[in-house]
Parts: structure tokens; sequence; C-alpha cells
């Protein structure tokens, strides 16, 4: 349970830590402290909470106010370059690649049009992030390297760095592809749920067959050439996963820059979403996932459990945010006909229309948006401790779905709060 809306207490092996909401500030506080905030918390009483925090010196004056963001410049775009795909995953967002619509690969000119409208506002130093989805990208092989050439001649012109990432299932992967993505320091995320017959379950071809060998023997050439370029691993975590320290070793044993699980809490046909129970179980697996991490930064060795690192440098770095991700804001997705949209969940969905790429962003679709999604706008985010250390969830799965997450994300955010401490403490020279 959320408990108070503006402290959460965090026992750990040293002194009991107190994390402000406000802020995301943390302070070892002794066992006298520890007791009354226990008791303020146990009888709600928000009031009493402020004035102890006053009387500790801490500052209570908000980091964060109702103010949304409005009109910002977008510095990172995701085109859905193939709207199609040649998988028959059984929980896919995009309704098996197509996003509900007829199937498609967008053009050479939308490529162009939604590069340059990412230009445009940008000045020398900026840096921009062009990322390429689907469906399955691959399936548009020949537009993808044209975009990347493009994107950056257009943005060597301006003096501005473009980077670059592709998120794919593998199965169309070249070896003359490798080439392309180190020369161009990719960052390729392949999307991998299980070793063997447990991800072909879930990630079958479209006849039914099995992907994961034909994955594992075309993902080599990269493997075994990434230096500028980073391969990443990313399990949907379905019902039927299990195991998961099992399935992160492995997939680091075979040389993954980073390795994340995702939990599926939103399907299109409504097939294996995580129900609360599901969530329990997980969050066991992810904390046991966590401690295997802590053993090795502490013996010095690296362990890329990408979830871990992400959560340990937020936490590190006081992280209070409006609103979890950049979407609809920094971040849009482009439809291969043209279509801005809040994120690449929402392509072809009203729900997070933002324009277009030839009129450009539409300000009033943009700004009710971000007003609209506003963390102090969402209930029960703005009663909640981790409400700017989660910024109110991913947009879609909420909207969709609803908050069944909650308690997960609140107990994966309460363990990593410890692992900081612990690793602050046994190993601090990893945040260096």
């Amino acid at each position: 349970m959320p408990g108070s809306s503006q402290v959460h207490l965090v026992p750990g092996g040293g002194r009991t830590q107190l994390l402000v909401t406000n802020g995301s500030r943390l302070h070892k506080i002794g066992p006298f402290a520890e007791q009354r905030f226990r008791h303020l918390i146990s009888q709600r009483n928000e009031a009493a909470i402020q004035q102890e925090l006053v009387s500790m010196g801490i500052d209570t004056s908000p980091f964060i106010d109702d103010t949304p963001l409005k009109s910002p410049g977008v510095y990172a775009l995701s085109l859905a370059i193939a709207q199609k795909c040649n998988m028959g995953c059984t929980y896919c967002y995009a309704d098996q690649g197509d996003f509900g619509g007829p199937a498609k690969n967008m053009d050479m000119a939308t490529a162009r049009q939604s590069i340059d409208l990412l230009l445009q506002g940008c000045v020398p130093g900026d840096k921009v992030q062009v990322t390429f989805l689907g469906g399955e990208p691959l399936i548009n092989r020949k537009a993808l390297r044209e975009t990347t050439l493009y994107a950056l001649a257009a943005a060597a012109e301006k003096g501005i760095q473009v980077n670059f990432s592709l998120t794919t299932n593998g199965t169309l992967l070249k070896p003359d592809d490798a080439d392309f993505f180190e020369e161009h320091r990719f960052a390729v995320t392949v999307s991998l749920d299980g070793i063997g017959a447990v991800h072909d379950r879930q990630r079958p071809m479209k006849n039914g067959a099995g992907s994961y060998e034909r994955i594992i023997e075309k993902i080599e050439p990269l493997l075994r050439q990434q230096r500028k370029m980073q391969v990443s691993a990313r399990v949907t975590v379905t019902p039927a996963q299990h195991q998961l320290t099992d399935m992160l070793q492995a997939f680091i044993d075979m040389g993954f820059h980073s390795v994340g699980f995702s939990p599926l809490l939103r399907s299109s046909n409504g097939k294996d979403e995580m129900t609360r129970q599901d969530l329990e179980r997980m969050l066991e697996e992810m904390i046991a996932c966590g401690l295997l991490f802590e053993q090795h930064i502490i013996q010095g060795k690296r362990f890329p459990f990408l979830n871990m690192v992400n959560a340990l440098k937020e936490i590190a770095k006081g992280t209070h945010r409006p609103y979890p991700c950049g979407a609809g804001a920094g971040y849009m997705g482009v439809s291969a006909d043209g279509g801005l949209y809040a994120c690449h969940r929402f392509v072809n969905e009203e729900a997070g229309s933002m324009g277009n790429i030839y009129d450009g962003v539409n300000a009033d679709q943009q700004n009710n948006w971000l007003a609209s999604r506003h963390v102090h706008q969402q209930s029960p985010c703005n009663s909640c401790w981790a409400q700017y250390l989660c910024g109110g969830g991913c947009h879609h799965e909420v909207l969709e779905k609803g908050r069944h997450a909650c308690d997960y994300i609140r107990g994966w955010l309460h363990y990593t709060i410890q692992a900081h401490e612990r690793i602050n403490r046994l190993a601090p020279q990893w945040y260096q």
C-alpha cells in the first residue's frame, strides 16, 4: 500500500532510510525518528508528517508544481518503418505488426520528412535520437539504411549529433547488418522471451514454427562484432515465464551488452497479460535477479541487468519527474504514413494523436495531453510515495488496462533503494 504521500521508510543493513517524496531525497534516520514516522504513517496524519519534516530541517517547498510542460521541443522520434511483421507473437501490442490497419512500409519521402521535422528546431551541439521500430523494421531494410544515411548527412550540416537505435525480432538479420550497425553506433534491442521452447511458445513465426534457434544464429555476428554498437536483449514477461535468474545469466553469458525484463500488462488480444498475482511472483524473481547483480558488483564484476542499472542511477541522482517518460513531449512515434503519436505504442490510435510530419506537432493536442497526463492529475498517484520516481506508469498501459501494477512498481523501488544503500556502502566505485 502507498502509506504516506510524503515519505516512505526503507529499512536496511545500516540505519533506516527515509525517502522524502518531494524531490526523491533519501535521509538516514535513527530509531526514535523511525518509530515516530511509523506511527504518523499508520495514523495517515499528513499534516503531522510535514511538521516532522520541517522540524528535521528538511525543505518542504514543492520541487514539482501542477504546471504541465507546454509545447516542448521534440528530440527523439521512433519511425514505424515497417507496419508489418513476419512473426505471430501471442501478445503483440501492434496487432501482429500492422497496428490494426493495412500492412505497409514507410516510404523514403515520409522518412526524410520525419528527419527534417526532428532537426528543424535544433541548434548546433544538440543531440537527437532516431529509433526504427515496427512491426519488424528489417522488412524495410533499404529504407532503414537510407534514412540513417540521410539523417547523418542532414544532422552534420547543422552540427547536430544523431544517435540510432533499432528494436528487432532478429529473424531477418543478415551478416552485413552487423557491419552497418557497428559503423553507425546503433543500439540494437533483440526481443527474446526465454531460452528455446519458452521463447518459441510466445514468439512463433506466422506459420507456428519456432524462432529461437534462427534468432540465436542470426544475432551471433552482432554479438561478436559489437564495439561501438550495443546489442541488448529485451524479455517480455508473461505468466508462463519462470526462473528469470537463469534467463538473465544465460543472456549475459551470450554476450549481450544489457538484459532487461518488462511485464506484459496489456496485449491487443488480452492474452498472456500479467495479473496482480503474477506480478507478485515476478517481483520475487526480479529481486532474486537484483541480488545476483549486487553479488557481482560488490565483487567488482560487470553484470548488465538493465532494470537494476536504470533504477540505481535514478535513485542515486534523486530523479523527481511529473511524467513517466518523454512520450508526447521530447519523444514521439511516427506511423508509416506520417502520423505523429505520443509514442510508438499509440501509432494509429486517436488517444495519442499529435498531428503529422507535414503540418507538424498539433500544439493543442500535445498540450492537452501533457496537462492531462501530469502525475498530479493521476489517481492514486498523487497520494503515493513513489509518484515522482515512477511518474505515473506507462501511459498506454494505464489508459488501456488501469493501474494493477502499482504494488509491483512500489515493491521494486523499495528493494532497489535498499540495494542502493548496500552498494553505495560496499562498492561505492560503481557510482563513479
